[in-house]
């Protein structure tokens, strides 16, 4: 269980910040852009979930809870060799989370409209919340394949973020009543 009594520490007033294994490093490396962008995408869908009730709302708080033990992964710095193996004292993304994911999405498309055009993000409150959402998670990806580049991250916890801006988008077409209120893009309309 996790317990903060104390919420400043004034450790990072020298720039740096603390990682999971006590090391720490430059508030601006590619690994706390990582675990910032990731935290931004949870506060996106977190916005989203607060608009739309039911299933939709509940299955969004899970992924925020996953988007949480994404950041403590991307938070524990592993060697080259590392098999990412979660352990009592190392979180790490596993696959049932990202099997999750595929689940909910093979279950939404059972009923939505084919897609004719590319979709604006848009339609109902929700769907565009929903999109505001999968466009961070969208940058979290990019920032946590730019690390990849520099340093070892769990390919279970990679494959999860790309999934999930495929599960966001395919939710903003079930809150726009299947695709009904999807809008579409008509390319060169406004030339």
């Amino acid at each position: 269980m996790v317990k903060l009594n104390k919420i400043y520490t004034r450790t990072g007033d020298d720039g740096t910040t603390g990682l999971v294994d006590g090391s720490r490093c430059a508030k601006y490396a590619a690994r706390i852009e990582a675990i910032g962008a990731v935290d931004e995408a949870n506060s996106a869908v977190g916005f989203a979930a607060v608009s739309v009730g039911g299933i939709h709302q509940g299955g969004l708080i899970r992924v925020q809870n996953d988007l949480f033990d994404l950041g403590a992964d991307l938070a524990t710095p592993a060697a080259e060799d590392d098999d990412f193996a979660p352990s009592e004292m190392v979180l790490r993304v596993v696959q049932s989370q990202v099997d999750w994911l595929e689940r909910a999405m093979d279950a939404f498309n059972e009923d939505l409209e084919p897609l004719t055009s590319f979709v604006l993000p848009g339609g109902s409150e929700g769907a565009a919340r929903v999109h505001i959402a999968r466009a961070a998670v969208r940058r979290a990806e990019r920032t946590v394949a730019a690390l990849a580049e520099e340093e070892p991250v769990n390919p279970v916890g990679y494959a999860y973020i790309n999934r999930l801006s495929d599960y966001l988008f395919v939710l903003a077409r079930v809150l726009n009543e299947n695709g009904r209120l999807d809008v579409k893009w008509t390319p060169g309309a406004n030339r």
